[in-house]
């Protein structure tokens, strides 16, 4: 049985009906020695307790879609098959783009939301340089199948969550789809491809995106083999220009970290609630020594850089979650880096989907914009000749950002002016 299906959670609520009559029932008609008459009343209790625990946990994670399955919950799961050392740049010395072209089996996904908005398939890629096996979840835009489209080729967001999460949030508790459809419809939003790859690939830890030879190559998965697939299976633009990738929390690092790491992969990068140091999980293997630790922090990467990275970086945050971690990476930034920080009021919700959900069509239209996709009617103003920025564009110059209340309103549906012009 499905640890997200319909049949587990329907069986969850009948179990905690049952354990809430028996006592009812049978308390006071017990029979029997003292001893086991209290016995069987504690375990009336134990079990009660259980099952009510049990349903609130369903319900959370149906929400949140923080487990996707048994495996990831008990901690048994693992979509590694191998974890070569790919070098510094990820790839192993191997020409991917040159590799045969390999054709994936689509259908059609299951969960919440995932039939909403012309539905979300899915594939299971077997990531033949990163050595990862795991599904990715893909949903097109209604341009897409329109006869006038059909030699156009899209652009491309690769969607990562949290952790715990599942690639199945956006599309869930996110409803990211669902929000854009009539955004795109209308030509607000240009008509991107969403793409979710699985990013939980080993039991108990987050990744952190990282590549670590003998543990897993995270990086290369997402930012090579996935691409790559998508790519090969749809009409998606091709790398840098036409991709971006986007993340909250643990996600939101891992977008971050892969466009100023690999701008010859991605054009723009989204973090929502992010931190630079990998150490902001701690569960994160690419927090585990001070060497890989360093690798993989944003900010030193881009501060390190050689020659600044031709990205743009969206951050939106409360103060102590994500928003000084936007400040950091528009200090370090230098042309062509551009960095827009968005700062976000307590009011407009804690670390969690109420306030990432309803930041979804922003970002989008930022993403329209970075990316070249302004053909699309009704330009994202909240960022385009709005304070603090320059440029059609939306960049924000490199002054420490006071992320102005019409941004956080625009961000998160919910915050006043008095809220947004105050730092904490």
């Amino acid at each position: 049985m499905s640890l997200t299906g319909t049949p587990f959670l329907y069986t969850t609520i009948m179990l905690s009906v049952v354990a809430l009559i028996v006592p009812l029932v049978l308390w006071s008609r017990m029979r029997g020695p003292k001893a086991l008459r209290t016995a069987a009343r504690v375990l009336m209790l134990l079990f009660a307790q259980g099952t009510a625990v049990t349903l609130v946990f369903v319900l959370v994670n149906n929400q949140n879609n923080l487990y996707d399955n048994w495996a990831d919950l008990l901690g048994t799961g693992n979509h590694v098959q191998q974890a070569a050392d790919l070098g510094r740049d990820g790839t192993g010395g191997i020409a991917f783009k040159k590799l045969p072209k390999v054709k994936q089996d689509f259908k059609q996904a299951d969960g919440p939301g995932m039939h909403a908005a012309g539905g979300v398939r899915v594939t299971q890629l077997k990531g033949r340089v990163s050595g990862v096996n795991a599904e990715v979840y893909v949903w097109l835009p209604p341009q897409y199948n329109d006869p006038a489209y059909r030699n156009k080729k899209f652009p491309v967001v690769e969607m990562l969550p949290g952790y715990p999460g599942s690639a199945k949030a956006w599309f869930g508790a996110m409803k990211t789809h669902e929000q854009l459809l009539p955004l795109m419809q209308s030509g607000e939003v240009a008509p991107f491809i969403l793409v979710a790859p699985r990013t939980n690939l080993l039991a108990g830890v987050d990744t952190g995106c990282a590549n670590i030879p003998g543990q897993v190559n995270a990086d290369t998965w997402l930012s090579i083999d996935v691409p790559k697939m998508v790519t090969d299976n749809f009409r998606a633009l091709p790398a840098p220009q036409g991709w971006a990738v986007a993340g909250y929390s643990a996600g939101a690092h891992c977008a971050v970290k892969l466009a100023v790491a690999h701008p010859d992969r991605y054009r723009a990068a989204v973090s929502m609630s992010g931190y630079n140091d990998p150490i902001g999980e701690r569960n994160s293997l690419a927090a585990q020594n001070p060497t890989l630790r360093a690798e993989n922090n944003p900010f030193l990467i881009l501060r390190k850089a050689v020659s600044p990275p031709r990205v743009a970086l969206y951050f939106s945050g409360e103060s102590g979650d994500g928003y000084q971690a936007g400040v950091a990476m528009e200090s370090a930034a230098k042309a062509p880096t551009t960095v827009h920080v968005v700062f976000l009021p307590r009011s407009a919700g804690g670390h969690n989907m109420t306030l990432w959900q309803p930041q979804v069509p922003t970002v989008f239209r930022w993403l329209t914009l970075q990316m070249g996709q302004n053909h699309a009617r009704g330009q994202d103003r909240s960022l385009a000749g709005a304070p603090g920025t320059t440029g059609a564009a939306g960049t924000t110059p490199r002054t420490r950002s006071t992320g102005g209340s019409r941004h956080a309103a625009l961000a998160s549906g919910t915050s006043s002016p008095a809220d947004a012009g105050q730092k904490r």
